[in-house]
């Protein structure tokens, strides 16, 4: 296939742009990934809401090769050719930002720079405490729903969960951490509501800054602020941002394709019984097949370039396929079955200087596994209340989820676990 610039530099294509909305979009993903590569190969000229014209990478190869070459492919959407098209109310605009001083948005040294104060900060929280939080938590939601014999999975146990055990790590009080989940779902989901969402989020992070820098000064956050090297206020609250929003709806859209997985598909439905090491070797696999991390903003082309058979122009996005990528036929191949055995070269959590930080990674799979091993113990016979088929995805075009996980299981006791 060729592509050849039109008159205002985009390209032309010999089919068009591949609409990141709608029931196609949001249906069988593989079915749809498959279509992709049959159609217009490992390289996608798609369209996000609006019209706003995006690339694709769905090839592993080509992913790769984005993800590592930072010259060319740079995260820095200060590039993007489409800024003068975009609206300040445009809905996705809190996950494609223009350039902010945040470890996700700056390059070179400036991002390194905020790496070194936020690593050690994620470091600094214990791994068994944050473990214990999410125990305790876990059951006070479940508390909420056993005695019912019937709950909804997603807005009753795994939406809420991670934000409540996040804001248990950073000092934030459960009952603001419950509106945080709320906002992080509305900005994510790329609704109307989403840029209100968006600026009520920072300003509980302002507040969170504020607190601490106030108050006895413990937590990551305090080890943010003791880093010798100094950040402005704007820094610190856009770090906090960034770690936090990256830490809750991947998290949550993990625990609930995989319990979803479990309860639908045999290759999973071992891991309902099969104890806590095939609890581990299933949520893996979930990050193959299933990625709540689908598609991530981006990079973006720092001169005119090839990429596969596209011929891709200075300033054009490039929306990293995450799910897309971990399903290629080619890396398929080449690792067979070796998935649910602890392979990990999977991109659910991109990849490059930019991937997520190996102790946000701990801290997502603490949370997630936990989740799911107390769910498990607490309600062992759950069943899907509906068929499979009905179940929804999440409006978003970049987080891979579901709007709803209705159950339903024996009716159990209560614990009585009080905050």
């Amino acid at each position: 296939m060729t592509t050849q610039p039109d008159a205002s530099g985009c390209p032309v294509h010999a089919l068009p742009p591949v609409p990141l909305t709608g029931p196609r979009f949001l249906g069988d993903a593989n079915e749809f990934h498959a279509e992709l590569r049959r159609d217009y190969g490992p390289v996608v000229p798609v369209e996000l809401l609006g019209g706003v014209p995006a690339w694709l990478v769905i090839g592993y190869r080509e992913l790769h090769q984005v993800t590592t070459d930072h010259v060319l492919f740079p995260r820095d959407s200060g590039l993007w050719n489409q800024w003068p098209n975009i609206a300040p109310d445009w809905p996705l605009l809190p996950m494609v930002q223009p350039p902010v001083p945040s470890i996700y948005r700056t390059v070179g040294a400036e991002h390194r720079r905020h790496v070194a104060m936020v690593e050690p900060a994620l470091e600094s929280v214990s791994l068994y405490e944050l473990r214990s939080a999410c125990e305790e938590l876990a059951d006070r939601l479940i508390d909420s729903f056993c005695g019912r014999g019937s709950a909804d999975l997603v807005a009753e146990f795994a939406e809420p969960l991670p934000a409540l055990t996040l804001a248990r790590v950073l000092g934030i009080p459960d009952a603001e951490g419950i509106k945080i989940a709320r906002l992080l779902k509305a900005f994510a989901d790329g609704g109307v509501e989403a840029v209100a969402a968006h600026t009520q989020f920072t300003e509980a992070m302002q507040r969170l800054l504020y607190n601490t820098r106030t108050g006895p000064g413990r937590g990551p956050v305090a080890r943010m602020l003791e880093h010798p090297d100094k950040f402005t206020d704007e820094e610190y609250v856009l770090d906090l941002t960034a770690v936090t929003a990256a830490g809750h709806l991947p998290t949550a859209d993990w625990i609930g394709n995989s319990v979803r997985l479990m309860l639908t598909d045999d290759r999973f439905a071992v891991a309902l019984g099969g104890g806590r090491r095939s609890v581990d070797q299933a949520m893996n696999e979930v990050l193959w097949e299933d990625s709540p991390n689908q598609i991530l903003a981006g990079r973006w082309a720092a001169r005119d370039t090839r990429l596969a058979e596209q011929m891709i122009r200075a300033g054009d996005m490039l929306l990293l396929g995450l799910g897309a990528a971990n399903g290629d036929p080619h890396v398929r191949q080449q690792i067979g079955s070796a998935t649910h055995l602890g392979n990990n070269a999977h991109f659910a959590f991109s990849y490059g200087e930019y991937r997520c930080p190996f102790p946000a990674q701990q801290m997502a799979e603490v949370i997630a596994r936990t989740a799911i091993e107390v769910l498990l113990d607490r309600l062992p016979d759950l069943d899907l209340a509906v068929p499979p088929a009905e179940l929804v995805r999440r409006p978003s075009a970049f987080l891979r989820g579901m709007v709803a996980l209705p159950v339903v299981f024996t009716p159990v006791r209560a614990l009585g676990v009080t905050p």
